[in-house]
């Protein structure tokens, strides 16, 4: 990586080396579309002292790494069908809670196991779970592409809470009280939000993409594939319960952590503003899609101002 690189910058330069050297580029969105059938692809991983505590329950971690990919598969209407596993452990790793942890909660998605790769690791458990799904029956593939000026911009859920739990962790605080021990289970085991992107694949256009590394730099992604900008509510961002308190006591600032800490793992979505997702998603309307290429958050006073540039580039920030 050439110093200075960041994620979205070094992405760029490989869809542009690939496109010069003749080959379509598959490098897709959160998962990539494969050429000439009706399925696509995603990998991503989950590392001891990056993603997780190094002593964190196996079947914890199994559940997470699972979660997070069905993540990917549900920002581009995906429905999940094959996973592939590399798995370097650690001595002493409990491979077989694990795995029964992981195949207990594929089948909740229909998901099978079929195959991969097992070794060992000298210091830090890495796994790296690839997902292929398929091409819903009469749906669409989601795409960042799909906004345009107009379009009702959408959250599936609540932002700001994993970070909280992930702050709580690495304090080392327990989680007394619910608002705590609500974020560190949200931050632990997030959910994919597959049901919603099923819905979103049979509208006639939808942009979507799952807030991993932040609202504003995702939000930031979304604008930049469709070649718009947006307008975000600052009053309209859907918290958790007791999310302020819990700040306070973190001593962090709710609206940052909220549009930058991460790893939310709900759908961020624009749709036409004559569309509303059905109320039992939960999804909440926080801004707007416009022209131009400005991302702006107004605020309660009603002045607007430039979006903070916030959230997680894993090539620029030690983990």
């Amino acid at each position: 990586m050439r110093a200075g690189d960041s994620e979205d910058r070094l992405l760029a330069w490989l869809r542009g080396r690939l496109a010069a050297e003749g080959a379509r580029p598959l490098l897709g969105d959160d998962a990539a579309l494969l050429p000439r059938g009706a399925w696509a692809v995603t990998v991503d991983s989950q590392i001891a002292g990056v993603h997780f505590d190094a002593g964190l329950d196996p079947a914890l971690l199994a559940r997470r790494l699972l979660a997070v990919n069905l993540s990917d598969l549900a920002a581009i209407g995906a429905l999940p069908a094959y996973a592939f596993l590399a798995l370097a452990a650690t001595a002493g790793f409990d491979h077989r809670r694990f795995f029964r942890a992981l195949l207990t909660a594929s089948r909740g998605y229909a998901l099978r196991l079929a195959g991969g790769d097992l070794a060992t690791h000298p210091t830090a458990t890495t796994a790296t779970l690839t997902l292929l799904g398929k091409r819903r029956r009469g749906g669409r593939w989601l795409a960042r592409s799909n906004a345009q000026p107009g379009d009702a911009l959408w959250l599936g859920g609540t932002v700001g809470e994993s970070a909280a739990g992930r702050a709580l962790l690495d304090a080392g605080v327990p989680g007394k009280g619910a608002a705590p021990r609500r974020a560190i289970r949200r931050h632990l085991l997030p959910m994919p939000q597959l049901e919603l992107s099923g819905w979103l694949a049979r509208q006639a256009r939808a942009a979507a993409i799952d807030v991993s590394d932040g609202l504003a730099l995702d939000l930031r992604r979304l604008c930049r594939a469709s070649g718009a900008g947006a307008v975000v509510e600052a009053h309209s961002l859907p918290l958790a319960p007791g999310f302020a308190e819990l700040c306070r006591r973190l001593e962090r600032d709710p609206l940052a952590l909220a549009l930058g800490g991460g790893e939310d793992y709900v759908l961020l979505f624009a749709l036409p503003p004559d569309r509303r997702p059905p109320a039992r998603f939960g999804c909440r309307r926080i801004g707007e899609i416009v022209r131009g290429r400005s991302l702006s958050l107004r605020t309660g006073d009603g002045w607007a101002r430039p979006l903070p540039a916030l959230g997680w580039d894993h090539l620029s920030r030690p983990g």
